[in-house]
C-alpha cells in the first residue's frame, strides 16, 4: 500500500500545476527582474544624469563640476547598486530564517518603493543625492531577492521540476535588461525629461508581486524542518501539486528534518567549518566568483564601444545593443526549457566553454581589426555569443545549484556566502577593469578566457549532476569527496511513525 502511495505521488509529481507556475513568475517578475532592469537603466540616460549633477552642484554651491568629478559621481550611481547588493546578500540568512522564504520576498517590497521613490523625484528635489541613495536602497532588495528567490523555488518546486523553475528568475534578468534597454530609446523615455521616471518604473512590477504573493503557500519544506508544522506543509503541498497523494514528499523532507544534528539555521561560521560540506562550499565559490569574473560585465559596460568600433553608426547603436538584449532573452528561455532533459552539468560546462572561445575571439579579432576590417564584425559575433552561452547555463544554474547542494539548516549561509561573493565579484570587475584593459589591451579577455576554461574544467572533474535527485541524494553523493560517512549525514536509527496518515518523527526499536 505504501508503495502504490509514493508510485502515486511521483505520477502527479512530475506535472507543472498552475500554481507553481504563477508563483514562478511571480516571484521573478517582482523582483529578479528588477535586478536586471537595475544593471542596464542607468546607461541609457547617463548624459542627463551627470547634465542634473553639474546643473544641481551649480544652483546650490555656484561651482561647475569637471568632467573628471562628474564621472566619479555617474560612476558611484552606478556602483553603489553593487555595494547595496552586497550588503543585502548579507542579510539574507537572518530574513529567511525569521520571516521564511515568501515572506521575506514580500515583506523586503518596501525598499523597492522607498528607492524608486528617492529616484523618481530626485529631480523636483534637486538633490543627486536621492539617485544615489535611491540606488543602493534597491540593490539591497537585488542582494535579498537574487538568493532567496531561487531558495524558494527550489524548494516549492518537485525534483524533476527544480531545474526548470530555478531557471525562470535567470529569464526574469534577461527580460529586466531588455526592457530597460527598449524603454531608454530615445523614442521612449530615454529624453532628458524622463530619466527619473525611467529609473523608477521598478514599483509596477513590485506593486503587481506585493498584491498577489501573499496569498501563496511558504515554502513546505521551511514549514514543516524549521517550523515542525505539519499541517501547514500539508495544506503548502496540496497548493502547489496536482491531484495525488503527497506522503512520499512529507516522507523525503522528514528524512532531511532527521538527518540534521539541530533543525536550527547554521551561521555562515559553521557553514565554513563544516567539513561535511566542505567540497559543496568550495563549488559554490567557485561557480559564483566564475559567474561574475567570466567577463560578462566587461561586456556590457563596453557593448557600445566594441559596436562603435565595428563600424555601426552611433544613431544605430542603441537599436544594436536592444538586438544583444533580445538574444539574452532568447538565450535564457533556452536553457529553461532544456536544462531537465540535459541536465545542469552540460549547460554549465557548455557555456563556460563558449564563453572562454569567444573571449579569446575579440583578443584576435581587436588585434587584427586595422589590418582585416572583417575582423570587426567578428568581434560583434564574440560579444553576441559570450551574452548567449552565458545566458543559456552560467547566468542562472550557479543559484540553482546552490540551493541543491545544502540541505535545510546549511542553504540561508550557503545563499550568504554566494551572494556575498557574486556581489564582490560584480563590483570588483567593473572597478578593475578599465585598468586592466590600459595595462593589458585586447589581452586582457584572455584573462577572462582563462577563468571561464577553469570553471568547465572544475564543473567537469567535481561537481555531479543534480537532475532528478533530492537533496538528500545529493548530500550523499558529496559524502565520499568530504571523507564524510553515511551515517554522519543521517541518523539510520530514527524512524517514521504515521500520523493522520502523513510522516511525523518518531524513535522506532
Amino acid at each position: 500500500m505504501a508503495e502504490e502511495l509514493i508510485l502515486e505521488n511521483d505520477a502527479s509529481d512530475k506535472k507543472l500545476t498552475n500554481s507553481l507556475l504563477a508563483v514562478a513568475f511571480l516571484a521573478s517578475f517582482g523582483s529578479s527582474m528588477l535586478y536586471g532592469y537595475n544593471l542596464a537603466v542607468v546607461n541609457s540616460p547617463a548624459e542627463y544624469i551627470k547634465a542634473f549633477y553639474n546643473e544641481t552642484m551649480l544652483e546650490s554651491y555656484d561651482w561647475s563640476p569637471d568632467e573628471e568629478l562628474l564621472t566619479v559621481l555617474y560612476s558611484l550611481t552606478v556602483s553603489i547598486f553593487a555595494i547595496g547588493g552586497m550588503t543585502g546578500a548579507l542579510m539574507v540568512g537572518r530574513l529567511v530564517t525569521k520571516y521564511g522564504r515568501k515572506g521575506t520576498l514580500v515583506r523586503t517590497t518596501v525598499l523597492v518603493f522607498i528607492g524608486a521613490g528617492l529616484m523618481g523625484f530626485s529631480r523636483w528635489c534637486r538633490m543627486p543625492a536621492m539617485v544615489i541613495v535611491g540606488r543602493f536602497i534597491t540593490g539591497i532588495h537585488s542582494g535579498i531577492s537574487l538568493s532567496v528567490v531561487p531558495m524558494y523555488l527550489g524548494e516549492i518546486a518537485p525534483k524533476n521540476m527544480r531545474g526548470f523553475l530555478g531557471l525562470v528568475p535567470s529569464i526574469h534578468i534577461c527580460l529586466g535588461v531588455f526592457m530597460a534597454q527598449v524603454l531608454g530609446l530615445s523614442e521612449l523615455l530615454g529624453k532628458e525629461e524622463y530619466w527619473p521616471l525611467l529609473l523608477s518604473l521598478v514599483v509596477f512590477p513590485t506593486a503587481v508581486q506585493l498584491m498577489l504573493l501573499p496569498w501563496f503557500p511558504e515554502s513546505p519544506r521551511y514549514l514543516l524542518i524549521e517550523k515542525g508544522d505539519v499541517h501547514a506543509t500539508i495544506e503548502a503541498l496540496k497548493w502547489f501539486r496536482t491531484k495525488g497523494n503527497i506522503q512520499a514528499e512529507v516522507e523525503e523532507m522528514q528524512e532531511e528534518q532527521r538527518s540534521l544534528s539541530s533543525v536550527s539555521t547554521v551561521t555562515v561560521r559553521g557553514l565554513l567549518m563544516d567539513r561535511c560540506v566542505r567540497w559543496q562550499v568550495i563549488t559554490i565559490v567557485v561557480v559564483n566568483i566564475g559567474m561574475q569574473l567570466s567577463g560578462i560585465d566587461a561586456i556590457w559596460f563596453y557593448t557600445n564601444e566594441i559596436f562603435k568600433n565595428a563600424g555601426i553608426l552611433e544613431p544605430d547603436i542603441q537599436y544594436t545593443t536592444v538586438g544583444t538584449g533580445a538574444i539574452e532573452v532568447i538565450s535564457g528561455m533556452l536553457g529553461c526549457f532544456t536544462i531537465e532533459r540535459l541536465g545542469r552539468r552540460p549547460l554549465m560546462i557548455g557555456g563556460f566553454l563558449f564563453m572562454g572561445v569567444c573571449c579569446a575571439g575579440i583578443t584576435v579579432s581587436v588585434l587584427f581589426q586595422e589590418s582585416m576590417p572583417f575582423m570587426r564584425y567578428i568581434s560583434v559575433g564574440c560579444v553576441v555569443g559570450i551574452i548567449a552561452g552565458f545566458c543559456i547555463g552560467p547566468a542562472g544554474v550557479p543559484f540553482l545549484i546552490t540551493a541543491e547542494l545544502f540541505k535545510q539548516s546549511h542553504r540561508p549561509a550557503a545563499y550568504t556566502v554566494a551572494g556575498c561573493l557574486n556581489w564582490l565579484s560584480n563590483f570588483t570587475i567593473g572597478f578593475v577593469f578599465p585598468f586592466l584593459e590600459q595595462a593589458t589591451g585586447p589581452f586582457c579577455y584572455l584573462i577572462f578566457c582563462a577563468i571561464c576554461m577553469g570553471v568547465a574544467v572544475y564543473t567537469i572533474f567535481i561537481i555531479p549532476e543534480t537532475k532528478d535527485k533530492t537533496f538528500m541524494e545529493i548530500s550523499k553523493m558529496f559524502a565520499a569527496r568530504n571523507n564524510v560517512l553515511e551515517d554522519e549525514l543521517s541518523n539510520s536509527q530514527l524512524k517514521m511513525a504515521l500520523m493522520n496518515g502523513y510522516g511525523t518523527l518518531g524513535h522506532h526499536d
